[in-house]
């Protein structure tokens, strides 16, 4: 078992399939955790946005230990958790208790926020945003490394913190970002559509910065022939909230994609070398797509290219 982002490891992204019922979602995650921890991924990582957004939990956390009752082995993650919807301190108390339960398989990446729903449905304004991201960034890392002040640092998790930190990534979308997570002490998350030479000018910002801790990189992969169709609308989505600034940034659809497992895992790693990332986070799901074509695709890829790409990565 990894630790959660090491470098070389191999994770992946989960999303609810919406069209079951509330039960039938966390059942089928549960399914799609544990064959993705039985066909070798390294762990899975959940994400945020609130009101049924489609494809995605309110409760990054809590999911993530969904998931991890369900694997036999590996780490999981909320990531990203939506910062500013929450106290930071009910963040870091969350988190290390989760931890209690699983120790050492458990990491955290955070996120600002863009879609303006998510905000709303918390009650909770976007005014100051990216203030109050900073703010709390700094104070989850600090908790995080167990360095909470009374009363908070009598909570048992916390202060196991300060012997077992827990691994911390703040996505990162441009220099000031990356440079907040080196100070801070924590890792980079990237999203799958962000170009990878535009990874890698911030991937070396953020080593100049001093920064130490895993880059990871997310995909989209897929072995065989994938539902373009289902890519393409996912995509119109993102576009319709994202702002200029974050799709000028974008590739033309970041896909790696072939009936060969070896191409595909050597499309990860290249891509991986292009970004200067340490690890890897594999995606799959688009709204729309059936659980079993989900699941058959977790398989094909842990048994046809995770091993490929992690001993890429070894060399």
């Amino acid at each position: 078992m990894t630790t959660p982002f090491a470098a070389g490891s191999v994770s992946l992204r989960l999303y609810p399939h919406n069209e079951l019922s509330a039960v039938g979602i966390v059942d089928e995650l549960r399914v799609q955790a544990a064959t993705g921890a039985d066909h070798g991924f390294d762990g899975v990582m959940t994400s945020e946005h609130h009101g049924g957004f489609p494809g995605y939990l309110p409760n990054p956390l809590q999911a993530a230990g969904f998931c991890l009752e369900a694997m036999s082995a590996g780490w999981g993650a909320p990531a990203p958790l939506l910062l500013p919807l929450r106290p930071p301190a009910l963040v870091a108390e969350e988190i290390a208790w989760l931890d209690a339960r699983f120790p050492g398989r458990v990491g955290l990446g955070v996120a600002s926020g863009a879609l303006e729903d998510d905000f709303q449905v918390m009650g909770v304004p976007m005014r100051g945003l990216t203030d109050r991201f900073t703010e709390g960034l700094e104070a989850v890392a600090g908790m995080l490394r167990g360095e909470a002040e009374p009363p908070l640092s009598g909570d048992p998790a916390i202060a196991a913190c300060a012997e077992h930190p827990i691994p911390l990534l703040s996505a990162a979308m441009g220099v000031t970002a990356v440079r907040r997570a080196s100070r801070v002490g924590a890792g980079l998350l990237f999203d799958s559509l962000s170009a990878p030479e535009r990874c890698r000018r911030l991937t070396d910002g953020y080593r100049d910065a001093g920064g130490a801790q895993a880059c990871v990189l997310i995909r989209r992969a897929w072995l065989g022939d994938p539902p373009r169709q289902k890519m393409s609308d996912q995509l119109d989505v993102y576009r319709g909230y994202s702002s200029p600034v974050a799709q000028a940034h974008w590739g033309d659809d970041e896909l790696i994609t072939s009936t060969d497992g070896a191409e595909v895992a050597a499309g990860l790693v290249d891509a991986m070398d292009r970004a200067g990332a340490d690890a890897l986070n594999v995606r799959v799901h688009v709204p729309g797509l059936a659980p079993e074509a989900a699941r058959e695709q977790i398989t094909a890829l842990g048994d046809e290219v995770v091993g490929r790409v992690r001993s890429a990565l070894r060399r």
